[in-house]
Protein backbone atom coordinates (compact mmCIF):
# COMPACT_ATOMS: atom_id res chain seq x y z
CA UNK A 1 0.00 0.00 0.00
CA UNK A 2 1.26 3.29 -0.81
CA UNK A 3 2.53 5.93 2.26
CA UNK A 4 1.26 9.15 2.73
CA UNK A 5 1.68 12.05 0.59
CA UNK A 6 4.93 14.20 1.07
CA UNK A 7 5.41 17.24 -0.93
CA UNK A 8 8.26 18.77 -2.08
CA UNK A 9 9.79 22.08 -3.95
CA UNK A 10 12.72 22.94 -5.46
CA UNK A 11 14.02 26.80 -5.71
CA UNK A 12 12.05 27.30 -8.92
CA UNK A 13 8.53 28.47 -7.24
CA UNK A 14 8.34 27.95 -3.85
CA UNK A 15 5.59 30.62 -3.44
CA UNK A 16 3.61 28.14 -5.83
CA UNK A 17 4.49 25.07 -3.53
CA UNK A 18 3.36 26.61 -0.39
CA UNK A 19 0.17 27.39 -1.83
CA UNK A 20 -0.60 23.61 -3.04
CA UNK A 21 0.40 22.48 0.66
CA UNK A 22 -1.93 24.84 2.36
CA UNK A 23 -4.68 23.53 -0.03
CA UNK A 24 -4.52 19.92 0.48
CA UNK A 25 -3.65 20.54 4.41
CA UNK A 26 0.10 18.95 4.15
CA UNK A 27 2.75 20.33 5.64
CA UNK A 28 5.70 20.77 2.72
CA UNK A 29 8.34 18.84 3.36
CA UNK A 30 11.79 19.54 4.35
CA UNK A 31 14.34 19.72 1.54
CA UNK A 32 17.43 21.98 0.30
CA UNK A 33 18.21 22.95 -2.57
CA UNK A 34 21.65 25.03 -3.08
CA UNK A 35 24.66 25.15 -5.00
CA UNK A 36 28.20 24.21 -4.05
CA UNK A 37 30.82 26.84 -4.07
CA UNK A 38 31.99 25.52 -8.14
CA UNK A 39 28.02 26.06 -8.83
CA UNK A 40 27.11 22.21 -8.90
CA UNK A 41 23.58 21.74 -7.15
CA UNK A 42 23.31 19.80 -3.94
CA UNK A 43 20.15 18.52 -2.58
CA UNK A 44 19.28 16.90 1.08
CA UNK A 45 16.22 15.54 1.56
CA UNK A 46 15.86 15.94 5.57
CA UNK A 47 12.76 13.63 5.61
CA UNK A 48 11.85 10.33 5.54
CA UNK A 49 10.53 9.60 2.12
CA UNK A 50 10.25 5.03 2.15
CA UNK A 51 7.31 3.70 0.96
CA UNK A 52 5.60 7.81 0.66
CA UNK A 53 4.13 8.73 -2.05
CA UNK A 54 6.43 12.04 -3.41
CA UNK A 55 5.47 14.91 -5.48
CA UNK A 56 8.09 17.44 -6.36
CA UNK A 57 7.24 21.02 -7.29
CA UNK A 58 9.12 22.72 -10.05
CA UNK A 59 8.54 24.65 -12.99
CA UNK A 60 11.06 24.59 -15.54
CA UNK A 61 11.35 28.05 -16.05
CA UNK A 62 13.99 30.68 -16.02
CA UNK A 63 16.72 29.67 -15.23
CA UNK A 64 15.37 26.65 -17.18
CA UNK A 65 18.12 24.55 -17.29
CA UNK A 66 18.63 25.50 -13.60
CA UNK A 67 15.10 24.23 -12.95
CA UNK A 68 15.56 20.88 -14.74
CA UNK A 69 18.69 20.05 -13.13
CA UNK A 70 17.50 20.94 -9.79
CA UNK A 71 14.26 18.43 -10.70
CA UNK A 72 16.33 15.88 -11.90
CA UNK A 73 18.65 15.44 -8.42
CA UNK A 74 15.37 15.89 -6.43
CA UNK A 75 14.09 12.77 -8.45
CA UNK A 76 17.12 10.55 -7.76
CA UNK A 77 17.42 12.12 -4.32
CA UNK A 78 14.07 10.47 -3.49
CA UNK A 79 14.29 7.28 -5.73
CA UNK A 80 17.38 6.17 -3.71
CA UNK A 81 15.58 6.95 -0.45
CA UNK A 82 13.02 4.60 -1.93
CA UNK A 83 10.08 6.63 -2.46
CA UNK A 84 7.27 4.19 -3.48
CA UNK A 85 6.08 7.03 -6.41
CA UNK A 86 7.60 10.10 -7.65
CA UNK A 87 5.59 12.09 -9.15
CA UNK A 88 7.13 15.53 -11.23
CA UNK A 89 4.57 18.64 -10.57
CA UNK A 90 5.95 20.76 -13.63
CA UNK A 91 3.22 23.76 -14.05
CA UNK A 92 5.04 24.99 -16.85
CA UNK A 93 7.20 22.76 -18.68
CA UNK A 94 10.39 24.44 -20.14
CA UNK A 95 11.23 23.11 -23.65
CA UNK A 96 7.91 22.27 -24.91
CA UNK A 97 8.33 24.72 -27.75
CA UNK A 98 10.62 22.46 -29.81
CA UNK A 99 8.48 19.42 -29.99
CA UNK A 100 9.28 18.23 -33.47
CA UNK A 101 12.20 18.88 -35.98
CA UNK A 102 11.47 21.82 -37.28
CA UNK A 103 14.94 21.67 -39.36
CA UNK A 104 17.02 19.45 -40.23
CA UNK A 105 19.78 18.15 -38.00
CA UNK A 106 17.32 19.96 -35.26
CA UNK A 107 17.13 18.40 -31.68
CA UNK A 108 13.55 17.32 -30.47
CA UNK A 109 13.95 18.62 -26.92
CA UNK A 110 10.74 18.30 -25.16
CA UNK A 111 11.53 14.79 -25.87
CA UNK A 112 15.27 14.53 -24.81
CA UNK A 113 13.86 16.35 -20.93
CA UNK A 114 10.62 13.48 -21.24
CA UNK A 115 13.60 11.31 -21.48
CA UNK A 116 15.80 12.40 -18.73
CA UNK A 117 12.58 12.70 -15.89
CA UNK A 118 11.92 8.98 -16.79
CA UNK A 119 15.68 7.91 -16.36
CA UNK A 120 15.94 9.75 -13.11
CA UNK A 121 12.92 7.62 -11.61
CA UNK A 122 9.94 10.20 -12.01
CA UNK A 123 6.70 7.43 -11.94
CA UNK A 124 3.94 10.44 -12.92
CA UNK A 125 3.90 13.61 -14.68
CA UNK A 126 1.69 16.60 -13.88
CA UNK A 127 1.28 19.32 -15.60
CA UNK A 128 -0.53 22.50 -16.97
CA UNK A 129 -1.34 23.57 -20.49
CA UNK A 130 1.63 21.43 -22.61
CA UNK A 131 2.37 24.06 -25.32
CA UNK A 132 2.08 20.84 -27.48
CA UNK A 133 -0.32 17.97 -26.56
CA UNK A 134 1.71 15.61 -28.08
CA UNK A 135 4.64 15.80 -25.53
CA UNK A 136 2.23 13.41 -23.23
CA UNK A 137 3.05 10.84 -25.98
CA UNK A 138 6.74 11.52 -25.22
CA UNK A 139 6.70 9.94 -21.88
CA UNK A 140 6.20 6.10 -20.97
CA UNK A 141 4.72 7.24 -17.91
CA UNK A 142 1.08 8.39 -17.10
CA UNK A 143 0.98 12.17 -18.06
CA UNK A 144 -1.89 14.82 -16.67
CA UNK A 145 -2.19 17.76 -18.82
CA UNK A 146 -4.28 19.89 -16.47
CA UNK A 147 -6.15 23.58 -18.03
CA UNK A 148 -5.36 26.98 -16.66
CA UNK A 149 -8.75 27.76 -18.45
CA UNK A 150 -10.36 26.24 -15.22
CA UNK A 151 -9.78 28.85 -12.98
CA UNK A 152 -9.04 31.80 -15.78
CA UNK A 153 -12.85 31.35 -16.97
CA UNK A 154 -14.44 31.98 -13.65
CA UNK A 155 -12.12 35.02 -13.19
CA UNK A 156 -13.05 35.93 -16.86
CA UNK A 157 -16.87 35.78 -16.26
CA UNK A 158 -16.74 37.69 -13.35
CA UNK A 159 -14.91 40.44 -15.69
CA UNK A 160 -16.13 40.61 -18.68
CA UNK A 161 -19.16 38.19 -18.12
CA UNK A 162 -21.55 40.73 -18.49
CA UNK A 163 -19.98 42.52 -21.67
CA UNK A 164 -22.39 42.45 -24.46
CA UNK A 165 -19.64 43.10 -27.16
CA UNK A 166 -17.34 40.51 -26.11
CA UNK A 167 -15.17 38.69 -28.82
CA UNK A 168 -12.66 36.15 -27.95
CA UNK A 169 -9.30 36.32 -30.36
CA UNK A 170 -6.78 34.00 -30.90
CA UNK A 171 -2.89 35.41 -31.51
CA UNK A 172 -2.52 32.84 -34.59
CA UNK A 173 -3.83 30.17 -36.49
CA UNK A 174 -2.54 27.26 -34.19
CA UNK A 175 -4.79 28.54 -31.27
CA UNK A 176 -7.63 28.76 -32.67
CA UNK A 177 -9.69 25.80 -30.88
CA UNK A 178 -8.24 26.64 -27.23
CA UNK A 179 -10.00 30.44 -27.97
CA UNK A 180 -13.00 28.68 -29.18
CA UNK A 181 -13.07 26.44 -26.10
CA UNK A 182 -13.00 29.92 -24.23
CA UNK A 183 -15.75 31.47 -26.81
CA UNK A 184 -18.00 28.65 -26.33
CA UNK A 185 -18.09 29.04 -22.19
CA UNK A 186 -18.25 32.76 -22.48
CA UNK A 187 -21.08 32.44 -24.87
CA UNK A 188 -19.29 35.53 -27.56
CA UNK A 189 -17.89 35.76 -30.59
CA UNK A 190 -14.60 34.27 -31.87
CA UNK A 191 -11.80 35.84 -34.39
CA UNK A 192 -8.75 34.95 -35.06
CA UNK A 193 -5.47 36.79 -36.23
CA UNK A 194 -3.34 35.90 -39.25
CA UNK A 195 0.45 36.34 -38.99
CA UNK A 196 3.03 35.35 -40.48
CA UNK A 197 6.45 34.83 -38.76
CA UNK A 198 9.19 36.68 -40.33
CA UNK A 199 12.10 35.68 -37.41
CA UNK A 200 12.13 33.95 -34.42
CA UNK A 201 10.49 35.76 -31.43
CA UNK A 202 8.96 38.37 -34.25
CA UNK A 203 5.88 37.98 -36.56
CA UNK A 204 4.35 40.71 -38.54
CA UNK A 205 0.09 40.79 -38.67
CA UNK A 206 -1.43 40.24 -41.80
CA UNK A 207 -5.47 40.32 -41.19
CA UNK A 208 -8.01 39.77 -39.16
CA UNK A 209 -10.44 36.97 -39.50
CA UNK A 210 -14.00 37.97 -37.96
CA UNK A 211 -15.77 40.78 -36.81
CA UNK A 212 -13.86 43.34 -33.57
CA UNK A 213 -15.17 46.25 -35.03
CA UNK A 214 -16.39 48.08 -31.47
CA UNK A 215 -16.09 45.13 -29.24
CA UNK A 216 -13.88 44.34 -26.32
CA UNK A 217 -11.52 42.25 -27.51
CA UNK A 218 -10.17 38.99 -25.47
CA UNK A 219 -6.75 37.72 -26.61
CA UNK A 220 -5.81 34.11 -25.20
CA UNK A 221 -2.77 32.16 -25.80
CA UNK A 222 -1.13 29.77 -23.62
CA UNK A 223 2.10 31.72 -22.97
CA UNK A 224 3.55 34.82 -23.42
CA UNK A 225 6.72 34.68 -24.05
CA UNK A 226 8.41 37.83 -25.56
CA UNK A 227 4.92 39.20 -26.01
CA UNK A 228 5.66 40.21 -30.15
CA UNK A 229 2.72 38.39 -31.16
CA UNK A 230 0.62 39.34 -28.43
CA UNK A 231 1.84 42.85 -28.50
CA UNK A 232 1.44 42.80 -32.07
CA UNK A 233 -2.38 41.32 -32.49
CA UNK A 234 -3.20 44.04 -30.22
CA UNK A 235 -2.35 46.57 -32.02
CA UNK A 236 -3.70 45.07 -35.27
CA UNK A 237 -7.16 44.70 -33.21
CA UNK A 238 -7.19 48.27 -32.38
CA UNK A 239 -6.01 50.44 -35.51
CA UNK A 240 -7.36 48.02 -37.94
CA UNK A 241 -10.05 45.82 -36.54
CA UNK A 242 -11.49 49.20 -34.58
CA UNK A 243 -11.81 46.88 -31.28
CA UNK A 244 -12.84 49.17 -28.59
CA UNK A 245 -10.42 47.65 -25.35
CA UNK A 246 -8.18 44.50 -25.87
CA UNK A 247 -7.36 42.35 -22.72
CA UNK A 248 -4.72 39.37 -22.67
CA UNK A 249 -4.98 36.02 -20.98
CA UNK A 250 -2.63 33.43 -21.13
CA UNK A 251 -1.75 30.29 -18.72
CA UNK A 252 1.85 31.34 -18.52
CA UNK A 253 3.70 34.47 -18.23
CA UNK A 254 6.65 33.51 -19.14
CA UNK A 255 7.90 37.66 -19.94
CA UNK A 256 11.15 37.17 -21.44
CA UNK A 257 13.37 39.86 -22.50
CA UNK A 258 11.33 43.07 -24.03
CA UNK A 259 8.06 41.37 -22.78
CA UNK A 260 7.21 43.71 -20.02
CA UNK A 261 8.33 46.95 -22.56
CA UNK A 262 6.43 45.89 -25.32
CA UNK A 263 3.14 45.13 -22.64
CA UNK A 264 3.71 48.43 -21.36
CA UNK A 265 3.65 49.99 -24.64
CA UNK A 266 0.69 48.48 -26.21
CA UNK A 267 -2.96 49.10 -26.20
CA UNK A 268 -3.63 45.91 -24.14
CA UNK A 269 -5.19 47.45 -20.80
CA UNK A 270 -4.98 44.24 -18.88
CA UNK A 271 -2.90 41.03 -18.97
CA UNK A 272 -3.90 38.30 -17.42
CA UNK A 273 -1.68 35.26 -16.32
CA UNK A 274 -1.55 32.36 -13.90
CA UNK A 275 0.69 31.49 -11.16
CA UNK A 276 2.53 28.82 -13.02
CA UNK A 277 5.19 30.93 -12.89
CA UNK A 278 6.23 33.92 -10.21
CA UNK A 279 6.12 36.98 -11.82
CA UNK A 280 9.28 38.92 -11.82
CA UNK A 281 9.32 42.61 -9.79
CA UNK A 282 9.29 44.44 -13.28
CA UNK A 283 6.25 42.51 -13.83
CA UNK A 284 4.25 42.98 -10.83
CA UNK A 285 5.16 46.72 -10.85
CA UNK A 286 3.91 46.84 -14.76
CA UNK A 287 0.36 48.27 -12.89
CA UNK A 288 -1.56 45.94 -15.59
CA UNK A 289 -0.96 42.14 -14.41
CA UNK A 290 -3.46 40.20 -13.02
CA UNK A 291 -2.46 36.93 -11.19
CA UNK A 292 -5.06 33.80 -10.71
CA UNK A 293 -3.37 31.08 -8.75
CA UNK A 294 -4.07 27.42 -9.93
CA UNK A 295 -2.81 25.99 -6.51
CA UNK A 296 -5.91 24.44 -5.24
CA UNK A 297 -6.55 22.86 -9.28
CA UNK A 298 -3.04 21.03 -8.41
CA UNK A 299 -3.61 20.45 -4.75
CA UNK A 300 -7.16 18.65 -6.04
CA UNK A 301 -4.98 16.73 -8.90
CA UNK A 302 -2.88 15.78 -6.39
CA UNK A 303 -5.29 14.34 -3.95
CA UNK A 304 -7.15 12.53 -7.05
CA UNK A 305 -3.98 10.79 -7.60
CA UNK A 306 -3.01 9.94 -4.70
CA UNK A 307 -6.44 8.53 -3.36
CA UNK A 308 -6.44 6.76 -7.09
CA UNK A 309 -9.68 8.90 -8.27
CA UNK A 310 -10.06 10.55 -11.81
CA UNK A 311 -8.54 13.34 -12.60
CA UNK A 312 -10.70 13.91 -15.81
CA UNK A 313 -13.04 16.05 -13.92
CA UNK A 314 -10.44 18.80 -13.59
CA UNK A 315 -10.79 19.21 -16.69
CA UNK A 316 -12.95 21.98 -18.36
Amino acid sequence: MIGAIKLFSGNASPELARDIARHLGVPLGDATVSRFSDGEIQVEIADNVRGRDVYLIQPTCSPSNESIMELLIMVDACKRASAERITAVIPYYGYARQDRKAAPRAPITAKLIADLLEAAGVSRVLTMDLHAGQIQGFFNVPVDNLYGSKNLIPYLEKLVGGEPNLVVVSPDAGGTERARAYAKVLGCGLAVIDKRRTRPNESAVMHIVGDVNGKVALLVDDMIDTAGTLTGGARALVEKGGATRVIAVATHGVLSGPAIQRLKDSPIELVITTDTIPLSEGAKNMGKMENVSVADLFAKAIRSIHEADSVSRLFL
